[in-house]
């Protein structure tokens, strides 16, 4: 369930691996508690120069607007790079926009590109161009929308940059949201700032242990309440159109430890009204005494030998509205866009993963979506209330 608990089969997709483990191919090793399975991997996959990726449409009335922030906190030094100085963090703003009123946003730079592909695909012959030119429906510089909006701050998984949650982020800013995408410096691939620098992943391969993982969470939920305390401030927020953020409706999501981290983001920031897991597992418990009463969704796929153990153990300890989904024929990676890249260049699948890329988007923004309206804005949702027909993929746990 965890960004390293996956199955053999699925070792396949180095997209969807840990830059240390892809790179250290053939031999698979998690260095969490709980195993993970070994295979051998070699990475072939070639792409036409002409292939190239486009994300499936938003789904709601709004068009997307995007801004990318630079956020320095000048009280916390980085936890990783102490010697860099205070933490530095990269956000992308999403928010709604008036359609046509500004130019197409970039997926991610090219540099943080390069970095990507080479990480996680070494001796690949991907051009960098098919990344990088990939389709979104943001417009960087869109003109807002008036009103106030509900925000969502999303986190990747580790190794993962911000642009692996590209079509989640705007899909909710299409239904309504501003949303918080956030890089976390040297936890992922590769983070481009505005001077043109691109910093490493100078932690992959770097946590051994479950307390090791406990903290990294700890620290991503340290980053999530910086950079609300950002984008909230008053009389001088951080991002130019603050207003249109409703400060009592924010709720995080997250992918792997993205999505685990919003356990101690909930449990220490009482402006978190709500939280969704995508995958991953909880290094961070849920306390004995809950988490204030906030609703919770997890949303994971099968895994072979039974429930992930963190899930089943945090469970009966989430004491508000809650909701628990298996989404069949899925692995760790397709809650994000790496599935659109696997297909795209012929990269193999995990021979349990039957879900297409785009349907488990679908998916993913159809329960978050469902979710974050329930929750947030008070809308019924009968699509959490049990299985449906119309997704036979979603099992429902009680």
């Amino acid at each position: 369930m965890s960004r390293l608990r996956t199955t053999a089969a699925a070792a396949a997709l180095l997209l969807a691996l840990p830059l240390s483990v892809a790179a250290a191919a053939p031999a698979l090793a998690a260095p969490a508690p709980a195993a993970s399975a070994g295979a051998n991997v070699t990475a072939t996959a070639t792409a036409p120069t002409a292939v190239h990726v486009q994300l499936p449409r938003p789904t709601g009335p709004y068009a997307v607007g995007r801004e990318d922030l630079h956020l320095v906190d000048q009280g916390r030094p980085d936890p990783w790079v102490p010697s860099a100085g205070p933490r530095q963090l990269m956000v992308s703003m999403y928010y709604p926009a008036h359609a046509g009123t500004g130019s197409p946003a970039p997926y991610m730079t090219a540099a943080a590109a390069r970095l990507l592909l080479d990480g996680k695909l070494p001796g690949h012959s991907i051009p960098t161009e098919s990344v990088t030119d990939t389709r979104t429906w943001a417009e960087s510089g869109a003109r807002p929308q008036g009103g106030h909006y509900p925000m969502v701050v999303l986190s990747p998984g580790f190794t993962m940059p911000r642009a692996s949650l590209t079509s989640l982020a705007e899909d909710l800013t299409s239904r309504g949201y501003v949303v918080a995408l956030v890089d976390h410096t040297y936890e992922n691939t590769g983070t481009t700032f505005p001077d043109g620098q691109t910093l490493p992943c100078v932690m992959c391969g770097k946590f051994h242990t479950w307390e090791a993982w406990k903290g990294l969470e700890e620290s991503r939920a340290k980053d999530v309440s910086f950079v609300i305390d950002q984008l909230t401030d008053r009389p001088h927020p951080a991002w130019q159109y603050a207003r249109m953020i409703d400060r009592d409706r924010i709720g995080m999501a997250g992918h792997s430890i993205g999505g685990a981290s919003s356990v101690p983001a909930l449990v220490t920031d009482d402006r978190i009204q709500a939280g969704v897991d995508l995958d991953g597992t909880m290094e961070y418990p849920v306390p004995e005494s809950g988490i204030g009463g906030k609703p919770y969704l997890m949303i994971g796929h099968p895994l072979p030998g039974g429930e992930d153990s963190s899930w089943t153990e945090n469970w009966p300890r989430l004491d508000g509205w809650k909701q628990w989904l298996t989404v069949d024929g899925t692995n760790h990676s397709s809650f994000t866009d790496y599935p659109l890249f696997s297909e795209a260049f012929g990269i193999p699948q995990d021979p349990g993963t039957t879900v297409s890329g785009r349907r488990a988007i679908d998916l993913t923004r159809q329960y978050v979506g469902a979710f974050f309206d329930l929750q947030l804005k008070g809308v019924e949702q009968p699509l959490l209330d049990g299985p449906t027909a119309a997704n036979p993929e979603v099992r429902f746990h009680s």
